[in-house]
């Protein structure tokens, strides 16, 4: 056959088809979130009586979970789930925009943390389907974002030392799966290490209540450099690995002290080289990892640039500075918490408001993961790229039709990611729904 090619301004548009659904992956992540009883936990958790807007707290968070899944960074972007037959799809009322709106502003700081103790559910019922650690040895990253935003007139925006005018929220990520154990929403000025002790507590806590019983390492970078945490760490039987400034006045003269026989070079660049050591910094092993380039490029970076970190742990300087510098898997799942998960845009003038949107993108983000874990569509080894997740299988196309009473969603042919859908939604099918 002859097939038939025609010119873009030859094609007629007509949004009319009242059972196209948009976004139709959503019907993975709706399956996971009944299989949690995801709306019971919210219904359960969060009371805001009193509260203008405060009504019906599942279906108003569970629009807006969907919607980040999909990729609403905007108040305004929850329409795309009234479109056509796409409410149809999921297991709850989809709001209007506006009253999402209203319903984030009716939140206080004591409702926010109602909030976290739904991200604190949702985790220990998607661990007891087969993501909770156990007895293995969990490793969880701590840091900071800056969320950028415009205008004067967001309470708690302020200018940071990024010199840019927005909020400062602290996270904990798991290393392994990516999922964020942990949140708090801070002011744009907030000092990067202004309430970690506190987080750290709330974070220890939550991961032995949600069924981590094994060895416990957390990492940190130089701005979390804090004599007050380290001691909470050990107080608590909490490994870490914290970088320090190389360049401090106490380090740099420990390390200027180190022997030349004492550097051990490691893998690096081909056009660089880099060296590990390690010495004692106020009776803490101290590790030092210093680079420079070499050949052409040496004249960029002639010297040698030192990173250290002090740490608990044992074993070779070579292997723990590897195991620290893998921390920087956190970085992506801050990306993916702003491309993916509607944090790359903080929504209104109210700051808690604001905290709210935070723990929502939060459960987005975590769900996202979820369903790809448990429904066998990435291995555990391996990260979820929320855009791709997203590419794959949410933002699918499809039609609801009615064949005798069975309602069946029809996608598009030859979908490259077609089995590996099929394959996930029949395994979230198959799990267990957990108690209520």
């Amino acid at each position: 056959m002859t097939q038939s090619y025609h010119t873009p301004e030859a094609i007629e548009v007509a949004f009319d088809d009242e059972n196209l659904v948009a976004n139709a992956g959503l019907l993975l992540v709706s399956t996971l979130a009944s299989k949690l009883g995801l709306a019971d936990v919210i219904a359960d958790k969060v009371d805001l009586t009193g509260r203008v807007g405060g009504a019906n707290p599942a279906s108003k968070s569970l629009t807006l979970i969907h919607a980040m899944v999909a990729g609403a960074s905007h108040i305004d972007h929850i329409d795309m789930l009234r479109a056509g037959a796409s409410s149809k799809l999921l297991p709850f009322r989809v709001v209007a925009p506006s009253t999402l709106g209203t319903y984030l502003r009716s939140f206080t700081s004591c409702h926010v943390r109602q909030l976290d103790e739904v991200i604190e559910e949702e985790l220990t019922r998607a661990w007891t389907m087969g993501l909770a650690p156990g007895d293995d040895p969990l490793v969880i990253d701590i840091d900071s974002t800056i969320c950028e935003v415009y205008g004067y007139h967001k309470q708690g925006a302020a200018y940071g030392y990024t010199k840019k005018l927005g909020y400062h929220p602290l996270l904990a990520v798991r290393s392994d799966t990516g999922e964020v154990l942990h949140c708090r929403m801070r002011k744009g000025s907030a000092n990067t290490q202004r309430g970690t002790k506190r987080f750290v507590q709330e974070l220890i806590a939550r991961c032995r209540r949600i069924g981590a019983t094994g060895k416990i390492t957390i990492r940190f970078d130089p701005g979390y450099q804090s004599e007050a945490t380290l001691k909470e760490l050990e107080r608590l039987g909490i490994s870490y690995t914290m970088a320090v400034r190389a360049n401090a006045k106490g380090i740099k003269s420990l390390v200027e002290e180190i022997s030349k026989d004492s550097w051990v070079a490691i893998d690096y660049t081909e056009n660089g080289e880099a060296q590990v050591a390690e010495t004692t910094y106020k009776g803490r092993r101290l590790i030092i990892r210093r680079t420079r380039l070499i050949g052409d490029q040496a004249e960029l970076f002639p010297n040698w640039r030192y990173f250290g970190f002090v740490t608990d742990l044992e074993g070779p300087a070579i292997e723990v500075d590897q195991f620290h510098r893998n921390r920087a898997r956190i970085e992506l799942s801050i990306k993916d918490l702003k491309e993916g998960a509607g944090l790359e845009h903080i929504p209104s003038g109210k700051f808690h408001a604001n905290g709210a949107w935070l723990a929502h993108a939060v459960l987005a983000h975590n769900l996202t993961r979820q369903v790809s874990y448990l429904g066998t569509i990435t291995p555990r080894e391996s990260m979820v790229i929320a855009r791709s997740f997203r590419n794959h299988f949410i933002s699918l196309v499809g039609r609801l039709v009615n064949r005798s009473g069975k309602m069946i969603l029809r996608t598009p042919a030859r979908w490259p990611w077609a089995k590996a859908f099929i394959r996930a939604l029949i395994t979230l099918r198959a799990l267990e729904p957990v108690p209520i």
